[in-house]
């Protein structure tokens, strides 16, 4: 409701009102101006200013507005852990995952090192995915810093695993973007094959979950990421022996 540009714009009294109103939210909603304005200090005019810096023709619409910001707001209900699990074997392990891994386990067991790329909690795993890939005796790392330059003359002989839920990180794509065109091979796990990520990859493999957002953050579970992950290590692994 409040974006960076609106806030930028308020003055020291309208300031005052919009922490008012993030402390307040739900009281707010349903306040007249004049209690607002003696409960912020202000003039009814100032909300007002206030209300227009939002597109809003007066309180009346603000209101309303803030009414149906807080109704998007409202908790979802979470699945349970399990039903993400059994829907990822069910819709998964029925198709050609062992297929997917067994491609993706030659690739790497011919080059000489693995990149590992994620953001958020994709970011969590891949560095999970480095750490366990180097403990099997593929040596592995994670690139953290999403600024990072790549620029190498070995990414020919490397392999990069990317890893996005949805498939449409800006940092992830720009990485990969650079790294195919410096010779890595790229290996995708996303939660589904229509992405842009996946598209642009040598091999993906697809999980295919219900993806859940929790309070504008996207909760979906990363356990068929961690599962994938694991099985590839080992068929690697395999493959090296």
């Amino acid at each position: 409701m409040f974006t960076n540009e609106v806030i930028k714009s308020f003055n020291e009294l309208e300031t005052s009102i919009y922490n008012y109103v993030c402390q307040h939210s739900e009281k707010v909603a349903y306040m007249r101006i004049r209690e607002l304005a003696d409960e912020t200090h202000v003039s009814t005019a100032t909300i007002l200013r206030f209300c227009r810096k939002l597109n809003c023709e007066g309180f009346s619409e603000f209101k309303v507005k803030l009414k149906m910001h807080l109704g998007e707001e409202k908790k979802a209900t979470l699945k349970y852990s399990d039903h993400s699990v059994v829907e990822f074997f069910e819709r998964t392990l029925n198709g050609d995952l062992e297929n997917k891994i067994k491609e993706a386990a030659k690739l790497i067991a011919e080059i000489d090192h693995v990149i590992f790329i994620g953001s958020g909690s994709s970011g969590i795993v891949a560095e999970y995915g480095a750490r366990y890939f180097s403990s099997l005796g593929k040596f592995s790392l994670y690139i953290k810093d999403p600024f990072l330059q790549l620029h190498s003359k070995h990414h020919d002989k490397s392999v990069t695993i990317a890893l996005s839920v949805s498939g449409e990180n800006y940092f992830t794509i720009e990485h990969l973007n650079q790294l195919k065109q410096e010779g890595s091979t790229i290996i995708s796990i996303t939660n589904n094959t229509r992405s842009t990520i996946a598209k642009i990859s040598d091999v993906n493999i697809a999980y295919y979950v219900t993806e859940e957002i929790y309070e504008k953050a996207n909760i979906t579970t990363q356990v068929p990421v961690v599962y994938i992950l694991e099985s590839l290590a080992r068929e690697v692994h395999r493959q090296q022996s």
